[in-house]
Protein backbone atom coordinates (compact mmCIF):
# COMPACT_ATOMS: atom_id res chain seq x y z
CA UNK A 1 0.00 0.00 0.00
CA UNK A 2 1.64 3.64 -0.96
CA UNK A 3 1.59 6.06 1.15
CA UNK A 4 -0.32 8.08 -0.51
CA UNK A 5 -3.27 5.54 -0.84
CA UNK A 6 -2.47 4.89 3.22
CA UNK A 7 -3.07 8.83 3.91
CA UNK A 8 -6.59 9.00 2.32
CA UNK A 9 -7.75 6.43 4.66
CA UNK A 10 -6.78 8.87 7.55
CA UNK A 11 -9.23 10.60 9.64
CA UNK A 12 -9.66 13.87 7.66
CA UNK A 13 -8.91 17.23 8.87
CA UNK A 14 -10.84 20.53 8.37
CA UNK A 15 -8.07 23.42 8.05
CA UNK A 16 -9.43 26.84 8.34
CA UNK A 17 -6.28 29.23 7.34
CA UNK A 18 -3.58 30.71 9.42
CA UNK A 19 -3.24 27.81 12.30
CA UNK A 20 -6.62 26.48 12.91
CA UNK A 21 -7.69 22.87 11.70
CA UNK A 22 -10.71 20.79 13.35
CA UNK A 23 -10.10 17.36 14.13
CA UNK A 24 -11.99 13.75 15.05
CA UNK A 25 -9.69 11.66 17.38
CA UNK A 26 -11.30 8.46 19.33
CA UNK A 27 -14.15 10.05 19.54
CA UNK A 28 -13.14 13.30 20.90
CA UNK A 29 -13.37 16.40 18.57
CA UNK A 30 -10.01 18.50 18.47
CA UNK A 31 -9.28 21.99 17.66
CA UNK A 32 -6.04 24.00 17.04
CA UNK A 33 -5.24 27.91 17.68
CA UNK A 34 -8.44 29.42 17.10
CA UNK A 35 -8.62 32.47 14.64
CA UNK A 36 -11.77 33.34 13.19
CA UNK A 37 -11.51 37.26 12.98
CA UNK A 38 -11.60 39.14 9.81
CA UNK A 39 -8.77 40.40 7.87
CA UNK A 40 -6.79 43.72 9.31
CA UNK A 41 -3.99 44.70 11.63
CA UNK A 42 -3.78 43.11 15.07
CA UNK A 43 -1.44 44.84 17.85
CA UNK A 44 0.36 43.22 20.72
CA UNK A 45 0.85 46.00 23.78
CA UNK A 46 4.66 44.88 23.17
CA UNK A 47 5.14 43.14 19.82
CA UNK A 48 4.55 44.41 15.91
CA UNK A 49 1.59 44.76 14.24
CA UNK A 50 0.05 41.15 13.05
CA UNK A 51 -1.83 41.77 9.33
CA UNK A 52 -3.67 39.38 8.59
CA UNK A 53 -4.87 39.05 4.95
CA UNK A 54 -7.98 37.01 4.46
CA UNK A 55 -10.83 35.49 6.11
CA UNK A 56 -11.20 31.91 8.15
CA UNK A 57 -12.91 29.35 5.72
CA UNK A 58 -15.57 28.87 8.45
CA UNK A 59 -16.46 30.61 11.61
CA UNK A 60 -17.22 29.59 15.21
CA UNK A 61 -21.23 28.47 14.39
CA UNK A 62 -19.92 25.96 12.02
CA UNK A 63 -17.80 23.66 14.11
CA UNK A 64 -20.13 21.90 15.75
CA UNK A 65 -19.01 20.44 19.22
CA UNK A 66 -15.42 20.88 19.88
CA UNK A 67 -13.92 18.86 22.70
CA UNK A 68 -10.44 20.37 23.41
CA UNK A 69 -8.51 23.18 22.36
CA UNK A 70 -4.85 22.11 21.67
CA UNK A 71 -3.45 26.03 21.76
CA UNK A 72 0.04 26.65 20.81
CA UNK A 73 0.48 29.60 23.32
CA UNK A 74 -2.00 32.18 23.66
CA UNK A 75 -0.25 35.90 24.12
CA UNK A 76 -0.46 36.29 19.84
CA UNK A 77 -2.95 37.25 17.50
CA UNK A 78 -2.73 35.09 14.90
CA UNK A 79 -2.25 32.23 17.11
CA UNK A 80 -5.54 32.98 19.17
CA UNK A 81 -7.63 35.65 18.44
CA UNK A 82 -11.42 37.51 19.80
CA UNK A 83 -13.32 35.61 18.42
CA UNK A 84 -11.06 32.50 19.77
CA UNK A 85 -10.90 33.53 22.98
CA UNK A 86 -14.53 33.88 23.09
CA UNK A 87 -14.88 30.23 21.62
CA UNK A 88 -12.92 28.87 24.77
CA UNK A 89 -15.37 29.95 27.50
CA UNK A 90 -17.59 27.08 25.59
CA UNK A 91 -15.19 24.48 25.20
CA UNK A 92 -14.56 21.79 27.95
CA UNK A 93 -10.76 21.98 28.27
CA UNK A 94 -8.00 23.68 26.39
CA UNK A 95 -4.46 22.93 26.89
CA UNK A 96 -1.74 25.25 26.39
CA UNK A 97 1.60 26.34 27.80
CA UNK A 98 1.92 26.47 31.57
CA UNK A 99 2.15 30.27 31.78
CA UNK A 100 -1.21 30.79 29.41
CA UNK A 101 -2.84 28.54 31.64
CA UNK A 102 -2.55 30.67 34.06
CA UNK A 103 -3.68 33.36 32.25
CA UNK A 104 -6.80 31.78 30.65
CA UNK A 105 -7.09 29.74 33.77
CA UNK A 106 -11.33 28.78 33.52
CA UNK A 107 -11.20 25.50 31.55
CA UNK A 108 -7.66 26.00 30.58
CA UNK A 109 -4.78 23.98 31.81
CA UNK A 110 -0.88 24.39 31.00
CA UNK A 111 1.46 21.39 29.99
CA UNK A 112 5.03 21.44 31.25
CA UNK A 113 7.44 19.31 28.72
CA UNK A 114 6.29 16.10 28.86
CA UNK A 115 3.14 16.25 30.92
CA UNK A 116 0.48 14.14 30.31
CA UNK A 117 -3.37 14.35 30.54
CA UNK A 118 -5.79 11.38 30.27
CA UNK A 119 -9.03 12.19 28.45
CA UNK A 120 -11.55 9.44 28.57
CA UNK A 121 -12.92 8.31 25.17
CA UNK A 122 -16.94 8.48 24.51
CA UNK A 123 -17.11 4.75 23.53
CA UNK A 124 -14.22 3.61 26.48
CA UNK A 125 -10.43 4.04 26.76
CA UNK A 126 -8.47 7.21 26.81
CA UNK A 127 -6.45 9.58 24.82
CA UNK A 128 -3.22 10.60 26.22
CA UNK A 129 -2.38 14.37 25.26
CA UNK A 130 1.24 14.85 26.08
CA UNK A 131 2.87 18.19 26.21
CA UNK A 132 5.79 18.22 24.14
CA UNK A 133 8.75 20.95 23.78
CA UNK A 134 8.49 24.11 21.34
CA UNK A 135 10.80 27.39 21.20
CA UNK A 136 9.07 30.11 19.34
CA UNK A 137 12.36 31.43 17.32
CA UNK A 138 15.86 30.71 16.48
CA UNK A 139 17.98 29.66 19.51
CA UNK A 140 17.59 28.37 22.60
CA UNK A 141 14.87 28.85 24.79
CA UNK A 142 16.65 31.56 27.21
CA UNK A 143 17.40 33.31 23.88
CA UNK A 144 13.87 33.29 22.53
CA UNK A 145 11.60 33.39 25.16
CA UNK A 146 12.01 36.72 26.29
CA UNK A 147 10.67 38.01 23.05
CA UNK A 148 8.51 35.70 21.54
CA UNK A 149 7.40 33.61 24.81
CA UNK A 150 6.82 30.40 25.94
CA UNK A 151 5.11 27.64 22.98
CA UNK A 152 4.01 24.19 23.05
CA UNK A 153 3.21 21.13 20.88
CA UNK A 154 1.34 18.28 21.87
CA UNK A 155 1.17 14.17 21.00
CA UNK A 156 -1.84 12.59 21.00
CA UNK A 157 -2.20 8.62 21.56
CA UNK A 158 -4.50 5.52 22.58
CA UNK A 159 -5.05 2.46 22.28
CA UNK A 160 -5.38 1.35 18.81
CA UNK A 161 -5.04 4.99 16.78
CA UNK A 162 -2.10 6.48 14.86
CA UNK A 163 0.09 9.14 16.93
CA UNK A 164 -0.18 12.35 16.18
CA UNK A 165 2.02 15.21 16.58
CA UNK A 166 0.66 19.09 16.43
CA UNK A 167 3.88 21.20 16.33
CA UNK A 168 2.69 24.50 17.70
CA UNK A 169 5.10 27.92 16.77
CA UNK A 170 8.15 25.82 16.94
CA UNK A 171 11.02 26.31 15.01
CA UNK A 172 13.45 23.94 16.28
CA UNK A 173 14.12 20.53 14.81
CA UNK A 174 16.63 19.49 17.58
CA UNK A 175 13.24 19.45 19.66
CA UNK A 176 11.54 17.49 16.54
CA UNK A 177 14.23 15.02 17.21
CA UNK A 178 13.44 14.56 20.86
CA UNK A 179 9.93 14.66 20.27
CA UNK A 180 10.36 11.53 17.24
CA UNK A 181 13.04 9.76 19.55
CA UNK A 182 9.84 9.41 22.54
CA UNK A 183 6.91 9.19 19.82
CA UNK A 184 8.05 8.04 16.54
CA UNK A 185 7.15 7.72 14.06
CA UNK A 186 4.50 9.83 13.85
CA UNK A 187 1.32 8.94 11.95
CA UNK A 188 -0.17 12.43 11.23
CA UNK A 189 1.85 15.74 11.81
CA UNK A 190 0.29 18.87 11.95
CA UNK A 191 3.12 21.17 11.23
CA UNK A 192 2.73 24.59 11.87
CA UNK A 193 5.16 26.24 9.13
CA UNK A 194 5.17 29.46 6.84
CA UNK A 195 8.55 30.82 7.52
CA UNK A 196 7.23 34.23 9.41
CA UNK A 197 10.09 36.55 9.97
CA UNK A 198 10.05 40.27 11.53
CA UNK A 199 13.30 42.46 10.51
CA UNK A 200 12.93 43.28 14.07
CA UNK A 201 13.04 40.16 15.57
CA UNK A 202 16.16 37.97 15.56
CA UNK A 203 17.74 39.67 12.56
CA UNK A 204 15.09 38.54 10.05
CA UNK A 205 15.47 34.93 10.76
CA UNK A 206 11.89 32.76 10.82
CA UNK A 207 10.58 32.19 13.81
CA UNK A 208 8.35 28.76 13.31
CA UNK A 209 9.78 26.14 10.53
CA UNK A 210 10.16 27.24 7.06
CA UNK A 211 9.13 24.88 4.27
CA UNK A 212 12.02 23.33 4.00
CA UNK A 213 12.51 22.22 7.45
CA UNK A 214 9.30 21.19 7.88
CA UNK A 215 10.06 18.48 5.25
CA UNK A 216 12.89 17.68 7.54
CA UNK A 217 10.81 17.80 10.53
CA UNK A 218 8.43 15.23 8.36
CA UNK A 219 11.65 12.92 7.73
CA UNK A 220 12.65 12.86 11.25
CA UNK A 221 9.29 12.31 12.39
CA UNK A 222 9.12 9.42 10.21
CA UNK A 223 5.84 10.66 9.86
CA UNK A 224 3.49 8.87 7.38
CA UNK A 225 0.90 11.85 6.72
CA UNK A 226 1.84 15.90 7.23
CA UNK A 227 -1.04 18.29 7.17
CA UNK A 228 0.80 22.22 6.84
CA UNK A 229 -1.17 24.79 8.32
CA UNK A 230 0.43 28.12 9.61
CA UNK A 231 1.00 29.35 6.56
CA UNK A 232 -1.68 31.82 5.09
CA UNK A 233 -3.93 34.50 5.57
CA UNK A 234 -1.26 36.75 7.25
CA UNK A 235 1.62 39.22 5.99
CA UNK A 236 4.29 37.92 8.31
CA UNK A 237 4.23 34.43 6.46
CA UNK A 238 6.78 34.19 3.93
CA UNK A 239 6.54 31.23 2.30
CA UNK A 240 2.96 29.98 1.36
CA UNK A 241 1.48 26.94 -0.12
CA UNK A 242 3.63 26.62 -3.23
CA UNK A 243 6.87 26.29 -1.38
CA UNK A 244 5.90 24.16 1.06
CA UNK A 245 4.80 21.75 -2.10
CA UNK A 246 8.50 22.49 -3.78
CA UNK A 247 10.24 21.45 -0.76
CA UNK A 248 8.14 18.40 0.16
CA UNK A 249 9.12 17.13 -3.68
CA UNK A 250 12.65 17.94 -3.22
CA UNK A 251 12.66 16.06 -0.63
CA UNK A 252 10.36 12.86 -2.13
CA UNK A 253 8.18 13.65 0.35
CA UNK A 254 5.21 14.86 -1.62
CA UNK A 255 2.78 12.06 -0.99
CA UNK A 256 2.98 12.40 2.48
CA UNK A 257 1.19 16.03 2.32
CA UNK A 258 -2.28 16.45 2.88
CA UNK A 259 -3.79 19.99 2.60
CA UNK A 260 -6.87 19.00 4.71
CA UNK A 261 -10.23 20.16 3.79
CA UNK A 262 -11.03 23.83 3.54
CA UNK A 263 -13.91 25.54 5.70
Amino acid sequence: MSSHTAANEQFPVRVFGGPTALFDYGGLRFLTDPTFDGPGDFRAPDGPVLTKTAPSAGSPADLGRVDVVLLSHDEHADNLDDSGRALLADVPLTLTTPGGGKRLADKARGLADWESIELDRPGGGTITVTGVPAVHGPGTREEVEPFTGEVVGFVLTSAGLPTVYVSGDNASLDLVKQIAERFGPVDTAVLFAGAPRFSALFEGQCIVLDSTRAAEAAQLLGARRVVPVHYDSWAHFTEGRDDLAAAFTAAGLADRLDWGHRG
